[in-house]
């Protein structure tokens, strides 16, 4: 496998794009192709077997394009369909999900009370709770479905009051309560982190997969010799299952510049 090769990102919206800036940003050889299923959003809503079917159809696209690695940057899709997404194409290109940078970041951090917000796919695969509990724990672990968050961002919501009430009826509820730690379990959250830390007063660690994803992909690129050291401009390309303006908008605020998005149709479905 060259080392030239792109690396491929994957949500079912906008919120990874907030993955492949932090990509783009901490390696800026390496050339990001991304798609976002814009027509199945959101994941945290569907089925295991859809969620996992969307995926295999991705991966395939992804490795059309030579992609030498595969970022999974949605927490749903990393929860349901990892095991799947390994094993079809797990040895034809590296595998990265955002859930395990974040439980091995934390995991450093000694927190005593652990709050996890996500979509109802992911609270409900109980995915964090069963790769940080062991026999060396010394945290608690609350979690809490937070299925309204996502949408509303990649909606592109504008009423700062309602937003902050849809936030805090959330935080407030008494899973959360006493928490040191609070892991965004969902790629779309950190959009409206400031926020979460308002709420909070700045007392509460806030944690994405922003906090470990880069440094953790790169690293493992790094193992294997997969990182790209050549130093020329790469063209970046962005594709959707279904365009939308607010995406178009949201892709253009994230990187400063206008993003080509290219619609693109590889589900078997009308």
């Amino acid at each position: 496998m060259k080392s030239e090769l792109p690396i491929g990102v994957f949500d079912s919206g906008i919120g990874g794009l907030t993955v492949a800036r932090e990509i783009i940003e901490l390696m800026p050889n390496e050339k990001v192709i991304y798609f976002g299923d814009t027509l199945h959003l959101p994941y945290g809503e569907k089925s295991k077997e859809k969620v996992i079917n969307y995926c295999s159809k991705i991966c395939e696209f992804l490795l059309k394009q030579e992609c030498k690695a595969i970022v999974i940057a949605c927490n749903t899709a990393s929860s349901l369909a990892i095991k799947n997404i390994e094993k079809e194409v797990g040895n034809k290109c590296l595998v990265f999900n955002v859930i395990d940078p974040v439980i091995e970041f934390v995991q450093n951090l000694k927190s005593k009370k652990i709050g996890i917000i996500g979509t109802n796919a992911t609270i409900e695969s109980n995915v964090y709770e069963k790769k940080m509990v062991g026999p060396n724990s010394i945290s608690s672990i609350f979690s809490l479905a937070t299925p309204l968050l996502a949408p509303m961002i990649e909606s592109s919501f504008h009423d700062e009051s309602i937003k902050k009430k849809i936030i805090a009826t959330y935080l407030k509820n008494d899973n959360l309560q006493n928490i040191d730690t609070l892991i965004l379990g969902c790629t779309h959250y950190p959009l409206i982190q400031d926020k979460i830390n308002e709420f909070y007063n700045g007392k509460v660690n806030i944690i994405s997969a922003l906090d470990s994803i880069g440094l953790y992909i790169q690293n493992e690129l790094k193992k294997k010799n997969f990182l790209n050291k050549k130093n020329y401009i790469k063209k970046h390309e962005f594709f959707i299952s279904d365009f939308t303006n607010s995406f178009q908008k949201s892709a253009k605020s994230f990187f400063n510049k206008e993003i080509n998005l290219k619609e693109i149709h590889i589900f078997n479905e009308t």
